[in-house]
């Protein structure tokens, strides 16, 4: 039977945090957030392997965070990641590409990230559903709720006081005031989370193509779905869920650890040795 994988990413630097190491170490509910995004998967029932990648000095604290996980019940491993997420998301495709049996293949692999600790079993189970329905790379998407401007510099005629070519206005105590030029139609957008699913063979044929932009943030992809989008392949999208909310700021923080306050149904919202 072919099998589902999984790269999970664990090497954002967590500086709006003010943690000093990786985000993914950061506690929720006494249990990592690395911790909480592979438990998570493995409760799907759908992952038979997972890949971690974490920044090279960080190997051994990620290590320990996952020993110290309940409820990891396929095999991971951690490895070394990129200067950039594309990059280290393709180091833990590699590591994949080793341990693939001719005999089991992988058909859908899916990419991570653990700054998303809380994205549900159902939402793992419903991307791989839908990639193996057919649809070669999916998204968990949530319709945008918040007006969206387009804005631009602020023209002389904008706003009171004298205007720069900075948009900056003489008197006015925002030094970078911009002024809107439109207003999107939000009916169309979707914001976007992970897990992201892929056919196996098409994820790493994306990744092949788009290895130049790997190594520098300023030319890699934010996310693997754009590296298929590339390639001139649909991209499809699947409902999201709020819960699935990304870990930035210590506003997340504790929104994460409130929603784990309120549910606490899963083995690592239990850490050892607590009830």
């Amino acid at each position: 039977m072919p099998s589902a994988v999984a790269v999970l990413t664990a090497a954002g630097s967590g500086a709006r945090l003010g943690l000093g190491y990786p985000k993914a170490l950061a506690q929720l509910a006494a249990c990592s957030l690395v911790g909480h995004a592979a438990s998570r998967l493995c409760a799907s029932g759908e992952i038979t392997q997972i890949v971690v990648t974490a920044p090279r000095e960080h190997l051994e604290a990620v290590t320990h965070a996952l020993d110290e996980t309940p409820g990891l019940t396929v095999p991971w491993r951690v490895v070394e990641g990129g200067p950039s997420r594309q990059a280290s998301v393709a180091a833990g495709l590699a590591a994949l590409v080793e341990t693939m049996s001719p005999s089991v293949p992988y058909d859908v692999v899916l990419v991570h990230d653990a700054a998303r600790p809380l994205a549900s079993p159902d939402l793992v189970r419903r991307v791989v559903a839908a990639v193996r329905a057919g649809a070669g790379a999916v998204v968990p998407g949530l319709s945008v709720t918040d007006t969206v401007k387009t804005v631009g510099p602020v023209s002389p005629s904008g706003a009171e006081g004298e205007g720069d070519s900075t948009g900056s206005v003489t008197g006015s105590p925002e030094p970078s005031l911009e002024q809107v030029t439109g207003t999107v139609d939000r009916t169309p957008l979707r914001a976007v989370q992970t897990p992201q699913g892929f056919r196996w063979d098409l994820l790493l044929r994306a990744h092949a193509a788009g290895h130049d932009r790997a190594h520098d943030e300023a030319t890699a992809a934010t996310d693997d779905s754009s590296l298929v989008e590339a390639l001139g392949e649909p991209v499809f999208v699947v409902a999201g869920e709020a819960g699935a909310l990304k870990i930035t700021t210590t506003h997340d923080l504790a929104v994460a650890q409130v929603l784990v306050s309120s549910s606490a149904d899963h083995p690592a919202d239990h850490p050892r040795g607590t009830s």
